[in-house]
């Protein structure tokens, strides 16, 4: 059997597991559940000393975010002092990347290409929050740039279940690979 990839050659881009962010209601998975899954993929990546990119949404005004005029606004955050730290159940290493982005994806105006670029890495473990939004825009962005993505389906959720469902069903098979947590820790055993 083929393996799913190659350690040497992939990266895990963890998206908007921040203490603003994670705080908030989600579907079909929790906060805490994406957290508990996407723990384990991180711990892993660290072990096999994997790129491991954590990518949070920073602006501590607002002022340089998006703000079109839409019929859907997307759900305000409470953007205390801390709002925009990685979550301590995943913390930061000196390995890790952080990616402070200002949009909904993880590479635009940000060094996030550059970085796999550099060390020859093709492949994209993608986890996060929200489905619909931080992580359907960085597949979509790296699917753009020729990256091949796998999907940690238990450790991405989004802001409703349509939303989640649509882009589980729609969008994300058309990019990339769809695995469970499990299926992706299976690999560090090959």
């Amino acid at each position: 059997m083929e393996p799913l990839f190659n350690w040497e050659s992939t990266a895990l881009i963890v998206i908007d597991l921040q203490k603003g962010v994670v705080s908030g209601n989600y579907a079909p998975f929790s906060g805490e559940q994406v957290t508990e899954k996407a723990k384990a993929l991180v711990d892993v990546f660290r072990k096999k000393g994997s790129f491991v990119g954590l990518v949070r949404v920073s602006s501590r005004d607002g002022k340089d975010m998006l703000s079109p005029k839409v019929d859907a606004a997307p759900p305000q955050r409470d953007r205390s002092e801390d709002w925009d730290e990685i979550i301590p159940e995943i913390g930061v290493t000196d390995t890790d990347h952080v990616i402070s982005k200002k949009q909904w994806g993880a590479f635009y105006g940000t060094d996030l290409d550059l970085q796999l670029r550099r060390r020859k890495l093709d492949t994209i473990v993608l986890c996060g929050i929200a489905s619909g939004i931080g992580v359907d825009t960085t597949a979509r962005e790296a699917f753009q740039h020729g990256y091949q993505l796998i999907f940690a389906s238990d450790a991405i959720s989004g802001l409703t279940q349509n939303e989640h469902d649509y882009v589980m069903s729609a969008i994300f098979p058309r990019v990339g690979r769809i695995r469970t947590t499990e299926e992706i820790l299976q690999s560090a055993n090959r």
